[in-house]
């Protein structure tokens, strides 16, 4: 089996949190903050949770390959993780823990699935940019995320905020609809029931991967 990643997926996320607030404009760093508390407040967004049916679907991954669920629980648990896209910092310090996990995950009988709602082309882009082992999936106009109850919309000056820093979503997601995501992590057992759920409306934070394995490793 092989060894934890010596450094804490928390600790990497904290890092750049203090990255962000250290280059970003105060005033990008606060329509950030914004955003987090509306969507917090809202309780939009809360996703699916324990014990709820997983849906299932097909998404096709990096390289236009269709990707079943079900499929893929024939064969063990899943872990399923909805992220923001390759322009979120978070969201490649997470996929790259995920990659160090990946021989823990398999000896497991595990499956691994990292979902967004960018376009195959940007969903290979990430791929090999963190050379990622694993089904990187895209899910075009967030059809899956709806279903597990994870959408929301961006507000229009947050939008504003995105476009002035060069995060372009119509572009990577070629969908102007400025809809994304909630990070979320599942574990799905083999039967298709939601083990484990891990959904925060602030996307600095994520379920620590050392813990979600040692969860699926017990399934």
């Amino acid at each position: 089996m092989s060894d934890s990643p010596e450094v804490k997926l928390k600790d990497e996320l904290a890092a750049t949190t203090r990255h962000g607030l250290e280059v970003l404009p105060v005033a990008v760093t606060d329509a950030f903050e914004r955003s987090i508390e509306d969507l917090r407040t809202s309780g939009a967004a809360r996703g699916l949770k324990v014990g709820d049916d997983a849906p299932d679907f097909t998404l096709s991954n990096q390289t236009g390959d269709s990707v079943t669920l079900s499929e893929e629980l024939a064969h063990g648990p899943v872990i399923l993780t909805f992220y923001r896209g390759e322009w979120c910092p978070f969201c490649n310090l997470e996929l790259r823990a995920y990659q160090q996990l990946l021989d823990r995950i398999h000896e497991a009988g595990a499956r691994l699935l990292a979902v967004s709602p960018q376009t195959p082309d940007h969903s290979l882009s990430i791929q090999e940019k963190n050379g990622l082992g694993y089904h990187v999936l895209s899910d075009l106009h967030n059809k899956v995320a709806e279903k597990y109850q994870l959408t929301f919309r961006l507000a229009e000056d947050v939008q504003q905020v995105y476009q002035s820093i060069g995060i372009a979503l119509d572009q990577f997601n070629d969908d102007d609809s400025w809809e994304l995501p909630v990070p979320a992590t599942y574990v799905i057992d083999p039967q298709g029931v939601i083990r484990f759920a891990s959904v925060d409306p602030d996307y600095r934070t994520r379920a620590e991967p050392e813990d979600v394995v040692r969860f699926a490793e017990r399934i």
